[in-house]
């Protein structure tokens, strides 16, 4: 349906105020949580870039997001400290620390992270539109701004959230352009490709799979052409891939500084990109591409992007010590994504949105449309690589790009069952149905509402216990130290001991005497231990069993108090 010009007013506002509910929700988390695991190396890389021109922190992620990340803590003072690289967590803690603004910084660096977090909840409408009227796309717009797990990593700097959304967008884009063909839609795509890969290299695979269904999709849907206008459509296609690509290798040249560099020369006849490209000592193309190279220069941009995948395949082939129900592996579980979206998503998004895409499935086979059948194919096809080809099961954060078809989904059956609600008449199924929708209205606004400020480790009922499920960045990532801080001065606590994982400068934090916990070391009087610590080294706190917790700090650290044994004992 055609929308008149003061209702688009109207829509685009509504737009704008649930992307700003959704970020005021977030940045209303930022006072509370210290930084957590991954956010020093990230603002390191990024301020590297800004302030030095070299990119030599972790580089399997790209520079974009991390540079969004820096530009405010740089605006405001904060400069690179020359800590070795290739880890940047050194680096990141001592620009946070080093100069008594940490606080300033650190919101700074997440406030970069917002624009993203805004950009995912647009693209949710903008994907909705594609398959519902405004009221149902905006309902999609909202279930995505009030989900937790949205949330609580929209308030972080790290690229988990700037991922999804650039990968959404480059879906997008895609979508765009094999309906249209025009040059204009062309050019954005490669803009959308060169950011997306930009932010996090995961999006080769993902934009890879999304754009290959949307391919399918469309080459099945296409009413039948004319012979005359085929040769035409086919130019202008391919027209269209060679400005999308030109277009993309520009982003990615300017997000790494817009250097050309000879990759080898005759002093210098090795290069890691060309070795794990070509061979390192022999093989067909070894020795033309290396003759190639050493006289044509090329973008910086190339051997970083070439590092960055062969550094990510390492580090996938090798796994990533994961946990899950009490088991901790390396190379991950097949069905460890079944379990973080099951007990990490709000039980009535999840229920509508998986129906709700089934229903657009039908709904798109039946008519031979093309977007109401990819968002499902989409999200069961990006599930399935991550559940059988990663083996870096470090959270569901990994999979933020299907919330939004989730909101999606839930918002198509919603959609319907109001259409269902007005053409029945009063009975007991419309009955039942309508108290069945207040619920789950009554629950997803709980889920938003009673576990503020702790988005991040937000469960469900399913998880009873958390810590018996998932921890790492879905539970403890880190982010409770600075609440513990807060806590322990509170109590007026004289002493402490310790049983923390994570990146905290402790000997900067404003803590009582401390003693780290040393393995088996037992102790007395006041101890905290995070989950994390607690699940690295389950047989090192065995002991703790014997005592309830005084209480819980956050999420994530369990406070206890020991009575000293006296003489006798």
């Amino acid at each position: 349906m055609r929308q008149t010009a003061p209702t688009r007013l109207l829509t685009a506002l509504a737009v704008m105020l649930l992307t700003l509910l959704g970020c005021g929700l977030a940045a209303s988390t930022w006072h509370v949580y210290g930084h957590t695991w991954d956010e020093p190396e990230h603002l390191a890389a990024g301020m590297s870039l800004l302030d030095t021109g070299r990119y030599d922190y972790d580089i399997q992620h790209p520079p974009i997001a991390r540079l969004m990340l820096a530009v405010g803590p740089y605006l405001a003072g904060a400069r690179s400290q020359g800590k070795p690289p290739p880890d940047g967590k050194p680096e990141g803690i001592a620009i946070l620390y080093g100069s008594g603004h940490y606080d300033q910084f650190l919101t700074l660096a997440r406030a970069g992270a917002l624009p993203f977090l805004a950009l995912l909840i647009v693209m949710t409408y903008l994907w909705g539109r594609a398959v519902l009227a405004p009221g149902g796309a905006l309902l999609a717009t909202l279930l995505a701004a009030t989900t937790p797990v949205l949330i609580g990593h929209g308030a972080l700097a790290t690229l988990d959230v700037p991922s999804a959304a650039t990968c959404l967008l480059a879906m997008y884009a895609i979508q765009r352009w094999l309906h249209s063909g025009r040059l204009m839609d062309a050019l954005g795509l490669g803009l959308a490709l060169g950011l997306a890969i930009g932010v996090k290299l995961s999006a080769i695979p993902f934009v890879g799979i999304g754009g290959l269904v949307l391919l399918g999709l469309h080459a099945w849907s296409a009413p039948a052409r004319g012979a005359a206008r085929e040769p035409v459509r086919r130019l202008q296609w391919a027209a269209g891939v060679v400005a999308a690509t030109l277009v993309m290798f520009a982003v990615l040249t300017a997000a790494y500084g817009g250097r050309f560099v000879y990759l080898t020369d005759h002093a210098h006849k090795f290069n890691q990109a060309l070795g794990y490209l070509f061979g390192y000592v022999s093989g067909p193309l070894h020795d033309p591409a290396y003759r190639f190279f050493a006289d044509v220069p090329v973008p910086a941009a190339f051997q970083w992007i070439v590092g960055g995948i062969q550094a990510l395949v390492v580090h996938n082939n090798g796994g990533h010590l994961s946990y899950l129900f009490g088991e901790m592996k390396t190379d991950g579980w097949r069905y460890f994504y079944v379990v973080a979206m099951g007990v990490k998503t709000q039980l009535p998004l999840l229920l509508l949105g998986l129906v709700g895409l089934w229903r657009l499935g039908c709904r798109g086979f039946s008519e031979r449309a093309a977007v109401p059948l990819a968002l499902p194919l989409i999200f069961v096809a990006l599930f399935a690589f991550a559940s059988f080809f990663s083996h870096i099961n470090i959270g569901v954060r990994h999979l933020l790009v299907l919330y939004p078809l989730l909101a999606i989904g839930a918002a198509a059956l919603l959609v319907e069952v109001y259409g269902w609600l007005r053409s029945t008449p009063a009975g007991a199924r419309r009955a039942f149905v309508i108290a069945a929708l207040t619920l789950a209205g009554t629950a997803e606004l709980w889920a938003v509402v009673a576990p503020w400020p702790d988005y991040l480790p937000y469960f469900n009922v399913l998880a009873a216990h958390p810590e018996r499920v998932l921890v790492d960045s879905d539970l403890d990532w880190g982010q409770d130290f600075r609440r513990l801080t807060l806590r322990l001065r509170a109590l007026k606590v004289p002493s402490v001991s310790l049983a923390y994982l994570g990146t905290a400068d402790l000997k900067r934090e404003d803590l009582p005497p401390y003693v780290l916990l040393g393995p088996d070391q037992r102790a007395t009087g006041w101890i905290a231990v995070s989950q994390l610590a607690r699940i690295h080294a389950p047989q090192r706190f065995r002991w703790l069993d014997a005592y309830t917790p005084r209480e819980r700090v956050g999420a994530s650290i369990e406070l206890y108090y020991v009575a000293p044994l006296g003489p006798a004992g």
